[in-house]
């Protein structure tokens, strides 16, 4: 959103980080902040994981539940806040306890708002204090909890007044199911009321059938149920049994085939034979054409114990003892058990049906159900109070921390700032001597790398761990101070967080990029001295292993040359004598190269030399110098920022004296004292000194050899000359005209 130029508001900004950052300091500021042009703010949006801010406080800011805030969220709150305070200092001042009198009660909002901070104080029993503060919002959520009443509908054994209505809260729990209520108890509302009471309707209505028709619909009285149970369980196979008969009738040539067969009880003759599935299988009688049914004698032992019973609850109430059953009484006893059969299968309210035909009846004739529904009535009444609660809670939040994330949101103040750390910053990673104030969490450092290696700046990302606990997370630390000569991957170091909690951190990954000028100016010579050193290495191995091939070869032959008596080869004089040439020839060149080097330094005036050697530094060690230069000049947190979920909406610079205070190196305190003497230092050799004299020894050897010794002296001698002059004018006798001359003096 872009608002025009004529704004009546007159804003101030200050320049920190390499651009220009809005004030906000007043109450002005905040009620225009809508106005402020966006291209101007220092963010865009931020995440609400991973930072060190109350979560609570951005999951109120994040108005969509996606995971981040945005600045029409940001602007939202503003507004909202602005709406309902009439006095904004305790939102300037950052308090954690918002007065009552600072709310706004000239709006209805105002009003609610106002009325359940109260509500809240009347639940603490700190009615009549004149503020709210975190700790009291923090504890609605358990006050709601303990509370049989929270307005949401929803009341549990404990809203019961007396025991019969708690019981009876229980049994619809029980019968139709719960619901949570606003403090997580389980409860009921009113739609478990309703419909554990059309199921005892249609519960009741089903019973009530069965009693009003029993004779149709209970013909065996209690045992109806029982008598159809063991119908069901014979039903098919009495069925099998009649039509197996019935075609035997039809063709009697089909009696073998429909009886199991000769090879069939030849399988199981030799087995131990059981009351199993094999036999469960066999018709329940022999099969003959037109047979009625067995009940006692002749039938599978399978089924003898079902018939039995079968016999006992049906056959004989009907048609008394008989000993078989036909095909027609089989017919009529599933007639008469067809109306039990359909009010079974019209069977309705069966979520109630545990609790039995008297007390269904008694529920349904009681007040039971009123009783429950002014419960809920008088929960609900206190619905707008405590849906207010979620008002105040975030009310009182803001007010606390809204002007901070705006100061790391619009700007970055807290960031640039000496006294306090941004939200984004995780803590202080203590490693390799230093203290890295910069520190990041990230998820992957391997995501987070690819964007974060444009910030230009040195990142060592650390894997941190608590002793004891297998909780683990990631950051990324920034350097930008001392060198990263002891900088590698497997590092381990202390990080300490926000709230001072100790983790181990180990470096897992390593973003190079310079981290200062002094460190630039070294790296020239470092490298020279790691590539004489692998060549040393490297020389060193090839002559250690052509030692060993060599000696090996010879220990090879020893014992098995056939000629144990040849003569071993001459040693050639001339060949060596070239060889030792050839040395003392190449030593004389780079003797007369040093010479004329030293003698070209040595002509030169003696306020030259200085510039001489600074110069040979400087284009050694400038080229590096200025690259590192300007890419420090570069560092910038946009990108490591953004690589965690960040839409960073400027160039926030981390310039060389800025970032020397982001890394703090180890100092000794102010006014320690230092002792020199260490009994462990290594002790001096004197091969120290006598190069330093063989360095003497040759430039003078040079400097006689080019003359200018000879120089030197020539244009020194006038001098002592005149002061040899000097000496004896001063000490010759003096004459004058009052002296006397001896008498012997005078000739």
């Amino acid at each position: 959103m872009e608002t025009g130029s004529a704004s009546l508001h007159r804003w101030r900004f200050f320049r920190l980080g390499g651009f220009d950052q809005v004030r906000l300091d007043s109450a002005e500021d905040l009620l225009h902040l809508g106005e402020l042009d966006q291209k101007l703010w220092a963010a865009l949006s931020c995440p609400v994981n991973g930072l060190e801010f109350d979560p609570q406080t951005l999951a109120m800011l994040d108005t969509d539940g996606d995971g981040r805030v945005r600045v029409p969220e940001i602007l939202a709150a503003v507004e909202w806040v602005s709406a309902v305070l009439r006095d904004l200092r305790p939102l300037l001042a950052g308090s954690s306890a918002l007065p009552l009198a600072a709310i706004d009660d000239s709006t209805d909002e105002g009003r609610k708002l106002l009325a359940s901070a109260r509500q809240i104080q009347n639940f603490l029993g700190q009615s009549g204090a004149e503020s709210i503060t975190i700790e009291h919002v923090n504890s609605t959520e358990s006050l709601l909890h303990d509370s049989p009443f929270n307005g949401d509908g929803v009341i549990t054994p404990a809203s019961a007044r007396d025991e019969t209505t708690q019981h009876l809260i229980e049994e619809i729990m029980a019968c139709v199911g719960s619901v949570q209520d606003r403090g997580g108890a389980p409860g009921i509302s009113v739609e478990q009321i309703e419909g554990f009471f059309q199921a005892l309707t249609l519960h009741a209505a089903w019973l009530d059938d069965a009693r009003s028709n029993a004779q149709a619909i209970l013909p065996f009285g209690e045992n109806t149920a029982s008598a159809v149970a063991s119908v069901q369980a014979l039903r098919i196979k009495i069925d099998d049994y009649f039509i197996r008969s019935a075609l035997a009738a039809y063709d009697p040539k089909s009696v073998e085939a429909l009886s199991p067969a000769l090879t069939t009880y030849e399988a199981i003759s030799l087995k131990e034979l059981t009351l199993n599935a094999e036999l469960e299988h066999f018709p329940l009688a022999r099969i003959e054409a037109d047979r009625p049914l067995p009940l006692q004698i002749g039938v599978n032992p399978a089924w003898a114990e079902a018939l039995v019973a079968f016999n006992t609850l049906l056959v004989t109430p009907l048609f008394g003892e008989v000993d078989s059953l036909s095909s027609c009484q089989w017919d009529q006893i599933k007639n008469v058990l067809s109306p039990f059969e359909a009010w079974q299968a019209a069977k309705a309210g069966t979520e109630v049906e545990g609790l039995g035909y008297e007390r269904i009846k008694a529920l349904l004739a009681g007040d039971s159900r009123e009783t429950l529904e002014k419960i809920v009535t008088e929960d609900l009444s206190l619905a707008e109070q405590v849906e207010s609660f979620e008002g105040v809670t975030r009310l009182v939040h803001f007010t606390r921390d809204l002007l901070p994330l705006l100061n790391n949101f619009v700007a970055f103040r807290d960031f640039y700032a000496q006294d306090r750390k941004a939200i984004f910053q995780a803590g202080t990673l203590y490693l390799d001597g230093r203290a890295c104030e910069l520190c990041v969490r990230v998820a992957n450092p391997d995501t987070h790398a690819t964007l974060a290696t444009l910030s230009q700046t040195y990142l060592a990302y650390c894997r941190c761990t608590r002793s004891g606990s297998s909780e683990h997370m990631y950051i990324a630390a920034a350097f930008t101070g001392g060198d990263s000569d002891n900088l590698m991957i497997g590092r381990n170091g202390l990080f300490y967080d926000r709230l001072d909690r100790d983790w181990d951190a180990t470096i897992v990954k390593i973003i190079e990029h310079p981290i200062s000028v002094r460190q630039a100016f070294m790296s020239p010579y470092k490298r020279i001295g790691r590539m004489i050193g692998e060549q040393i290495a490297k020389f060193a191995a090839a002559k250690d292993s052509a030692v060993d091939a060599t000696a090996g070869t010879k220990l090879a032959g020893i014992g098995t040359s056939p000629d144990a008596t040849k003569t071993p080869t001459p040693f050639d004089v001339g060949k060596f004598a070239g060889i030792f040439a050839a040395i003392g020839l190449a030593l004389g060149a780079i003797g007369t190269a040093l010479a004329a080097v030293m003698g070209g330094f040595l002509s030169l005036a003696l306020w030259q030399m200085p510039l001489v050697i600074g110069g040979i530094m400087l284009m050694i060690s400038g080229p590096s110098m200025l690259i590192a230069y300007l890419k420090l000049r570069q560092r910038n947190l946009a990108p490591i920022l953004d690589a965690g979920g960040w839409a960073v909406n400027t160039k926030a610079r981390i310039n060389i004296p800025f970032g020397a205070t982001l890394t703090k190196l180890a100092e000794l305190p102010q006014g320690a004292k230092r002792s020199l003497l260490d009994p462990f230092a290594e002790k001096k050799t004197p091969w120290k000194r006598w190069a330093l004299l063989l360095f003497l020894f040759v430039a003078l050897g040079m400097a006689w050899d080019k003359g200018y010794i000879q120089s030197l002296a020539a244009s020194l001698k006038p001098l002592f000359s005149t002061a040899q002059t000097n000496q004896t004018s001063e000490t010759a006798p003096q004459t004058g005209a009052n002296q006397t001359v001896p008498a012997n003096t005078k000739q």
